[in-house]
């Protein structure tokens, strides 16, 4: 080959090398840009350098829609999203199951790699404690842990003062009943229920003390959960006590409970709903005009506190306690039917959160 062609070859060399440093440099820029760029699976980075939270929820019997407990807990998950980049999937349980299905449930979220996971309900206790010593990694959430009670530093249980609340409502069902007499419906007969049942009783004798309480009706013994679900068993038992002469009936039933709130809106006597504020329920709509409160119980607020920690880094296992001092529990004022009394439930709230009132927590 001649000088002028092995000049030639050398300058075609020479271009192709400067070529490929320049695509060399633009795949790494490419790939810098690529890292430091929004990512949609769970666990990664975001724009603002914050992780996609994958969160699994485990609902109660009921699930989503119960128009009570569970759907509160949908409510603080849908909130989260709002607030923060996360992914979720929800599993309901299954009526009468045991223990072993909730392990299932709870270890099936945490081998598809979601953290923090949710259960919903007391009966959720055991299977997360138990779950969480096998994935310490993961943060668990008990909404109305058992006895309020929770092991090692990944789980928390979130625990209520429902009887506080309970205690108001039992004042406003007292201060407006004209039969002078007032019932209660329990959905299942368990100790998370008589804590709704003792504030009430306690409430209603304080602010009238020559009040008549029925004797409390629960619509099933464990380990029947039915009490929780079925609207017609809710149905029944209101009837029983509007016949004996209650003229409010207060229920912490769950989904049984939208029975109870039908059967008495159409008596035109007062009824008391529970969990959310359950004036605004398209399930109850015709009987909203006679729900005279509800007996808020903040289990949207549980969720995302929760949430928002693991978020923040800033997670301690260990219960956290709601309560009248925290706005955890609360009584509902939509309607306005209870703004003529209104000034004593809060004379009361006062004396609880001071603790010049002691609410009783068994019946």
């Amino acid at each position: 080959m001649s000088w002028v062609g092995n000049r030639k070859e050398r300058h075609v060399r020479r271009g192709l090398k400067i070529s490929l440093v320049t695509l060399t440099g633009a795949a790494l820029t490419l790939s810098a840009s690529a890292c430091g760029g929004k990512k949609t699976s769970g666990g990664s980075d975001d724009e603002g350098g914050k992780k996609t939270l994958k969160v699994g929820l485990a609902f109660d019997i009921g699930g989503r829609g119960d128009q009570s407990f569970n759907d509160s807990a949908a409510a603080g998950l849908d909130k989260v999203k709002k607030d923060l980049n996360i992914q979720t999937e929800e599993i309901s349980a299954k009526p009468d199951e045991p223990d072993a299905d909730k392990e299932a449930r709870l270890k099936l979220l945490a081998g598809k790699g979601y953290n923090p996971i949710i259960g919903v309900g007391f009966a959720y206790t055991n299977a997360v404690n138990k779950v969480a010593k096998d994935y310490p990694n993961t943060k668990f959430l008990v909404v109305d842990a058992d006895q309020c009670k929770v092991e090692g530093a990944n789980v928390e249980g979130a625990c209520f003062s429902e009887e506080q609340g309970s205690f108001l409502v039992g004042a406003a069902a007292a201060l407006k009943s004209k039969t002078n007499t007032i019932g209660f419906i329990g959905g299942v007969n368990v100790p998370l229920i008589h804590k709704f049942q003792a504030g009430y009783e306690a409430g209603a004798k304080k602010a009238k003390p020559g009040i008549k309480v029925l004797p409390a009706k629960y619509l099933t013994q464990p380990p029947n959960f039915d009490g929780f679900k079925n609207p017609a068993l809710g149905n029944e038992a209101a009837k029983g006590q509007l016949d004996a002469g209650a003229d409010v009936i207060y229920h912490a039933a769950g989904g049984a409970g939208i029975g109870v709130i039908k059967t008495v809106g159409a008596a035109k006597k007062w009824a008391i709903g529970v969990d959310s504020d359950q004036y605004n329920l398209p399930a109850v709509a015709e009987a909203k005009e006679q729900i005279l409160t509800s007996m808020v119980k903040r289990v949207d607020l549980s969720v995302y506190d929760f949430v928002k920690s693991v978020s923040d880094n800033t997670f301690k296992g260990g219960t956290k306690k709601y309560d009248l001092s925290n706005d955890g529990v609360a009584y509902s004022v939509s309607g306005g039917k209870i703004d003529d009394i209104k000034a004593k439930l809060d004379e009361l709230k006062a004396d609880i959160v001071s603790g010049k009132i002691t609410v009783p927590v068994k019946p």
